[in-house]
């Protein structure tokens, strides 16, 4: 069986299976920093600074876990279509808020 093949598509972008090293640690900084990215763009209120690290803390540990499931299970990939759908979210909502404002 050919692992290369059931790579997911960042695992195979940073070679995974022929540097394995290097690979994860690309895989993990690329899923940690989405992750990052949606729970900002989703999630995120105003913290006082022991209670935000806290909570990155957390969020890079449980990253690492994400890490070995996005070998074979697109997890990064996943990151990114919610980051997209949040995005979007938010340009529309502030472009709502920006005409009611114009109609006010």
């Amino acid at each position: 069986m050919d692992v290369s093949q059931r790579l997911t598509f960042f695992a195979a972008l940073f070679k995974v299976d022929q540097n394995p090293d290097l690979g994860m640690w690309m895989l993990y900084l690329t899923i940690l920093l989405l992750s990052i990215l949606v729970y900002k763009l989703g999630f995120a209120k105003k913290l006082p600074i022991g209670k935000a690290i806290i909570i990155y803390l957390f969020l890079g540990f449980g990253c690492t876990f994400l890490t070995f499931l996005g070998i074979f299970l697109p997890i990064a990939e996943g990151l990114v279509v919610a980051a997209l759908i949040l995005i979007i979210y938010k340009l529309r909502l502030r472009l709502h808020k920006k005409q009611e404002m114009d109609v006010n």
